[in-house]
């Protein structure tokens, strides 16, 4: 990890919240991700498992976490299992664990090799009434590659038909939503760098500069931090913004366009999720003026919506009303338009077809369904946007916000977003 270490405690204090949750005598498995081939012998690095590392820390390809709380042995209540280093193979791939630096990293002080876990495993299986394995149930997945959790699950229910299974992923839902002091500070971080290379950027941009050139500025910024891109940058001038995901970054910025950016850091795996719509010239066109105060409006209420208690859901219906007024004084929708729509397909949706926002955390796409209710301690962000193909430009907000007992909280409040702020950072050219 390019960061100094996390305080071990927070994976002992996730650890600790999830036993709470796990039926009685139960026995939970988490694995880390595949290492993912690409083309002859080459292959991706290594994304971490989110859940094994917020139980544990850990980054390292194929290590296994066990946890049965209710163990009679106290030495098989919290069992990791590692590849064993050798020189060889670090030879080839650089440094891997030792069991004195797991303890130190995790907390977790019985730490075995990758050989010793079918004998174990097999053992806690005879002892324990219910086992919780772990799945990707992100609502919006595409679940078409075969994981090493999905592996692991089809064999251990293969071999242990008898068993009780039980779905641990609506339990790291519950957990994983509010987060701790020490996470808020880890995407506090993240949201710094964002904020740097920002601004960076936004002194950066001139016409005739191309989008990777802008990528390269980010990435100049994020790196010297110690920080990473946390998600595939979006850098889209003029039309190309009006593509949701586009992320060719390879045009040339032109004079007069607006150029979205949808970029942000990650640090220590905690992602920050930040879009901003600025003139490529440094002023921004009355229409694109009258645009961009409409996302902002929608913005600004919104985040102030983000209260303890309220569906998440219903929020989204609400930012729907909101943006539906916002496109009739835009005069892009009629009342005629609403009164003739699809209720499936209302008549806003042509310029606004996304969520006005998601839950933040280890994953830029949190874990979450619209069912739930926020609660202190949630992260969520903040996304309106209008997007205007045939006049050939879009505007897209984003921020990060805290939910507390004593209303949200902006954690990128100090990133410019007002378009007079806009306009005097870009007139400060590097």
């Amino acid at each position: 990890m390019r960061q100094p270490p996390i305080d071990p405690q927070l994976f002992i204090d996730n650890r600790k919240r999830l036993a709470a949750l796990l039926p009685a005598h139960s026995l939970a498995v988490v694995n880390a991700n595949d290492v993912l081939p690409t083309n002859a012998d080459g292959s991706l690095r290594l994304v971490p498992n989110s859940d094994l590392f917020y139980l544990t820390g850990v980054e390292q390809e194929q290590s296994i976490l066990l946890l049965y709380p209710d163990a009679d042995d106290p030495k098989t209540r919290e069992l990791l299992f590692l590849r064993q280093p050798d020189p060889k193979l670090e030879i080839w791939e650089g440094h891997k664990l030792t069991r004195d630096e797991a303890r130190r990293l995790t907390g977790i002080h019985h730490v075995h090799w990758l050989d010793e876990f079918p004998a174990l495993f097999h053992r806690l299986m005879c002892e324990c009434d219910c086992v919780c394995l772990n799945a990707n149930e992100h609502p919006r997945a595409e679940l078409t590659v075969e994981t090493r959790e999905t592996r692991f699950v089809a064999d251990v229910v293969r071999r242990y038909p008898l068993h009780e299974y039980q779905r641990l992923g609506l339990l790291m839902r519950q957990l994983r939503q509010v987060k701790s002091s020490i996470e808020i500070d880890l995407i506090g971080r993240a949201c710094a760098a964002t904020k740097a290379g920002f601004e960076r950027v936004a002194k950066f941009v001139k016409p005739g500069v191309y989008e990777y050139e802008i990528e390269a500025e980010f990435a100049h910024e994020f790196l010297r931090r110690g920080a990473a891109f946390a998600y595939t940058p979006i850098i889209a001038s003029g039309r190309n913004a009006c593509a949701l995901h586009y992320v060719a970054n390879d045009q040339q910025c032109r004079a007069g366009d607006l150029l979205l950016l949808d970029v942000a850091a990650a640090y220590a795996n905690y992602n920050a999720d930040l879009t901003r719509t600025i003139p490529i010239s440094g002023r921004f066109s009355p229409r694109q003026r009258d645009v961009y105060s409409a996302v902002l409006r929608v913005l600004r209420a919104q985040l102030k919506g983000l209260l303890p208690g309220k569906k998440w859901r219903v929020w989204q219906e609400e930012a729907e009303q909101l943006m539906e007024r916002e496109l009739l004084g835009l005069k892009l929708i009629t009342p005629r338009d609403i009164k003739n729509q699809d209720p499936d397909e209302p008549a806003f949706k042509k310029y606004f077809m996304h969520g006005v926002g998601h839950p933040l955390g280890l994953d830029v796409h949190d874990l979450g369904v619209r069912g739930d209710i926020f609660a202190p301690g949630w992260i969520m962000t903040v996304e309106p946007g209008i997007y205007l193909p045939d006049e050939g430009f879009a505007v897209r907000l984003e921020t990060d916000v805290l939910i507390t007992a004593n209303g949200p909280v902006d954690l990128m409040a100090d990133i410019p977003i007002e378009i007079d702020d806009l306009e005097s950072l870009m007139s400060q050219k590097r």
